[in-house]
């Protein structure tokens, strides 16, 4: 089992947790630290220059844990983290529901700070999936019940790790799963086809000048077989984050004939996290009740 030395307490009993405990933080250049906290004048709290992940764990009490977890991944485009409404706010929900949730904080993708960025954000994501399910039992959390949660380049990284659980980016000397049983992708970049990708994330994850089978490997819809988690979308169909990454994805997973829910609104734009003020649909309720159906189906 990963030590687990605590890092910081937050309010309402919340911890947070170096990623990687006191090991070397993989596929890393020792750097000083620039790491930046601040709230945009939109009064979006965003996380940048990441470099050292950690992982903040929200539980439930005991009596009403559910035994069910979700890893969330904010976004920002592989350039901030929007770790409040795409976050900690989640997070929170999830607790209310009986559902632990542990808020990602991963590295940014950046050739000053990673030998290689392009798998810097999945590597963190993985270790996320191995942390949680190394301590599941101490967590009160089932180990074939955890999922991963991702907004925009978030739902990106998300689906990453649900298409790639394979290639492992990590140690791992216990062969722990790192395949997620369950994914959840909201207003996610899939693909990274020019006509519906989102160009800011592709450049910051992959570079100025990729190769086009780098292209294809990280477009997540290319990457989905018959053992690919159920996954539920959430999309706007006039977000600027094209919603076709949302039906090119489901379109796959039903070529696989893997189950997939969604939640597709006329509109909301982009960026609303848990409340598109444009409609009464509560979709967080909803993927609550679609989380325990595939759980107890």
């Amino acid at each position: 089992m990963i030590a687990l030395s605590c890092l910081t307490f937050l309010v309402s009993a919340q911890t947070t947790y170096p990623l990687y405990g006191n090991d070397p933080i993989p596929n890393s250049i020792d750097v000083p630290d620039e790491e930046n906290s601040e709230t945009d004048q939109n009064g979006i709290f965003r996380i940048s220059k990441v470099t050292k992940p950690t992982l903040t764990a929200y539980l439930p009490a005991k009596e009403n844990a559910t035994g069910q977890a979700v890893i969330i991944c904010p976004g920002g485009g592989y350039r901030i983290l929007a770790a409040s409404h795409e976050g900690s706010d989640v997070a929170e929900e999830f607790v209310k529901k009986g559902i632990a949730a542990f808020v990602l904080k991963y590295r940014l993708p950046s050739d000053e700070t990673m030998i290689d960025k392009t798998i810097g954000p999945l590597q963190d994501a993985q270790q996320a999936i191995l942390m949680v399910r190394e301590n599941a039992e101490k967590w009160n959390i089932k180990q074939d019940q955890i999922g991963i949660m991702g907004f925009s380049a978030g739902g990106h990284l998300a689906s990453t790790a649900g298409t790639h659980y394979n290639n492992q980016t990590i140690p791992n000397p216990k062969g722990t799963s790192l395949r997620p049983d369950f994914m959840i992708l909201v207003y996610p970049v899939i693909s990274f086809k020019p006509e519906i990708g989102h160009s800011g994330s592709a450049q910051n994850l992959l570079g100025e000048n990729p190769t086009q089978a780098l292209k294809d490997y990280y477009s997540n819809e290319k990457q989905i077989n018959s053992n690919t988690p159920s996954t539920y979308l959430v999309h706007a169909k006039n977000d600027p984050v094209s919603v076709q990454n949302s039906y090119v994805f489901e379109e796959a997973l039903k070529k696989f004939n893997i189950p997939v829910s969604t939640t597709y609104f006329e509109e909301g734009g982009h960026g609303f996290g848990m409340i598109n003020r444009t409609s009464d649909i509560k979709w967080l309720d909803e993927v609550e009740k679609w989380i325990k159906a595939i759980i107890i189906g």
